[in-house]
């Protein structure tokens, strides 16, 4: 996220209407009936388990890999864990990178490490160990194309390549879901392009304009280059409906959180939490493991690769046929009911 004393204008709500997609050809019943008979797969296949659980192309049952800096500013960390420790996200992977607001890597993987150690001392499961990875932002090359780009071959991009390899089937790809810059999920493509095959990208990003969204701050900034690696090649989903995240774990709430590790965390980490509706990088998250979150959703194309010292990602435009999805509305209240609705059940933490 970007220095909490430089205010991002605050994102434009949508009154438009919402709609649904699939998310293209590779994932349509066709696809996956003969993807399963090809291997050999003797279980009867449910079409109904293919329908998404809200207005996104993708949500909770997809393997998730989450990506950000720094750990303290937001609540990204938090949802994540109550969700993945009840069954409600699959968490398959945490990647912890750097920007210039958080630009200490030993720093953010451990606030990283000691969320993940409250979470799993306080009862929860599902919850990977962070890794750290380090790759400056991506340079454009000198010709504009895409595949001229010389790849980081950072840790994160290499465990996504893996993850997705791994994890992801044609009817329930592999999320990136990011809370910073999009560095690290362009490089994966720039190893090896066929991820776009495996991954779909959910980003907390940007702001809302008259006719789409610009990928500028928050986290648009920070990587141009690869925000249009991203939007060009891979399948994209930019959330800019953001809410004001202090209203998640109020001052007035504090003595309501539960006696364990993961209560006294959240304790801590509040006064820090930034005043800034748009520095809500959990609304990524939430977008997938909520699904009643998302009100309003758009399809966009974006205006093609940046140009030479260009400061934002490419516009992305409304476009009723565009490859990429944009989240115009979102329900703060749906997210912070369910974070203390796990909060406060005891069942949560016994598991």
């Amino acid at each position: 996220m970007r220095d909490p004393q430089h205010r991002p204008p605050r994102a434009r709500r949508s009154g438009r209407s919402a709609t649904r997609h699939a998310l293209g050809p590779t994932l349509r019943l066709g696809a996956v009936a003969l993807t399963l008979a090809a291997a050999g797969c003797t279980e009867t296949f449910n079409a109904g388990s293919t329908r998404p659980h809200g207005l996104l192309p993708v949500d909770e049952r997809n393997p998730i890999v989450l990506l950000n800096d720094g750990a303290f500013d937001n609540w990204q960390g938090e949802y994540a864990v109550l969700l993945a420790g009840v069954g409600g996200l699959k968490l398959s992977g945490i990647v912890v990178g750097t920007s210039e607001v958080w630009p200490e890597i030993d720093t953010n993987a451990t606030g990283w490490r000691d969320l993940v150690k409250a979470a799993r001392d306080s009862g929860l499961r599902n919850i990977p160990d962070p890794i750290t990875s380090i790759g400056a932002p991506l340079q454009r090359p000198a010709s504009g194309e895409i595949d001229a780009t010389s790849a980081n071959r950072s840790e994160g991009a290499l465990f996504i390549v893996e993850a997705s390899t791994r994890l992801s089937l044609p009817y329930r790809p592999l999320v990136v879901a990011t809370g910073g810059r999009l560095t690290d999920v362009a490089d994966a493509y720039l190893i090896d392009p066929t991820v776009a095959d495996r991954v779909v990208v959910v980003s907390s990003l940007g702001t809302l304009s008259a006719t789409g969204a610009a990928m500028g701050a928050p986290n648009g900034e920070m990587d141009p280059w690869a925000d249009s690696i991203v939007t060009t090649r891979l399948r994209y989903v930019q959330v800019s409906a953001f809410y004001d995240q202090l209203a998640d774990v109020p001052t007035a709430r504090l003595s309501e959180l539960p006696a364990n590790p993961l209560g006294g965390w959240i304790a801590a980490k509040q006064p820090g939490i930034w005043d800034i509706p748009e520095a809500a990088d959990q609304v990524a998250v939430v977008a997938l493991g909520i699904p009643s979150f998302v009100t309003a959703v758009e399809r966009v194309s974006a205006a093609g690769p940046v140009g030479a010292g260009t400061t934002a990602g490419p516009e992305l435009s409304l476009d009723a046929h565009g490859p990429g999805w944009l989240v115009t509305g979102s329900a703060g209240t749906a997210a912070a009911t369910r974070f203390w609705k796990l909060l406060l059940d005891p069942a949560t933490f016994a598991r």
